[in-house]
């Protein structure tokens, strides 16, 4: 047959350009559903017996039913690997954790965090990890929203980056510093800082802790001293009467033990 004129082409129907492209009087498309279900048949075909093992809760299940389950499925796949990041990730690096880069707004922290302690939230789902993982969230976020506490954390991924450069003899401008390498070395740098941070502030609070552990020794010692004073000066004021009574008597005995004893006359000298 012979090819229309342009003019003839852009006056075909419908039917007349499906006829003219091959296709038949009519066009069909598959619905994203029965192209879905298409691809899961013809993977049931390739797949070995115990690879479909999940698939056994769709059996028996219409179309909708079984695409409902497999929503479900997905979702629940997509929360254990938000929780399987979250305990993986630096938990001293509270941006680590919450997935966010420095420098984030405070609504940006807030959004980040509802969103994904609402996906991870251990009322919604079954994974065993799910309350550590949401602890850890939750503690992240408060990190971030603490000015001290985010001041540090910022100041040791300054801190990282700045060994890095020093170590490898860079500049700001070096080309290195663009590159996917830098930023892993960044990441690794900056937990080593964070390490040493949190050793040193242990070895820190240790010594407070002993510091004010003999403060209060101290201080308790006095406190028992003062009783012991306090205690003697009371048991002496009580004594009182019966020293001054064993005083009389002491000396009552001492005037009576010769009462036959005179006084000797004084001789005069003869002559």
């Amino acid at each position: 047959a012979s090819l229309p004129t342009t003019s003839s082409f852009l006056n075909l129907t419908n039917h007349s350009l499906l006829a003219f492209l091959g296709f038949g009087s009519t066009l069909s498309f598959p619905s994203p559903t029965t192209t879905r279900i298409t691809s899961l048949k013809s993977q049931r075909d390739i797949l070995a017996p115990d690879e479909m093992a999940h698939d056994d809760a769709t059996a028996g299940l219409d179309i909708g039913e079984e695409d409902d389950v497999l929503v479900a499925a997905e979702k629940e796949a997509k929360k254990d690997q938000e929780i399987k990041r979250i305990i993986g990730a630096f938990r001293l690096d509270a941006y680590a954790v919450l997935d966010l880069q420095p420098g984030v707004t405070e609504a940006d922290i807030k959004a980040t965090y509802r969103k994904k302690s609402l996906l991870i939230h251990p009322d919604k789902t079954k994974n065993e990890e799910a309350p550590d993982a949401f602890d850890r969230l939750k503690k992240a976020q408060m990190e971030l929203l603490d000015e001290k506490k985010r001041a540090l954390l910022d100041e040791a991924i300054a801190d990282a980056r700045m060994l890095l450069l020093r170590e490898n003899n860079w500049t700001v401008d070096s080309e290195e510093l663009k590159t996917k390498d830098f930023l892993q070395m960044w990441r690794t740098k900056t937990t080593h800082v964070l390490v040493d941070n949190e050793h040193r502030r242990r070895r820190q609070l240790k010594g407070q802790m002993q510091e004010e552990g003999r403060e209060q020794r101290r201080v308790e010692e006095e406190l028992e001293e003062r009783k012991r004073k306090r205690q003697h000066d009371e048991d002496w004021e009580a004594t009182r009467d019966q020293r001054i009574d064993n005083w009389r008597v002491f000396q009552k005995g001492k005037s009576g033990s010769n009462p036959d004893k005179k006084k000797k006359k004084k001789m005069k000298p003869i002559g």
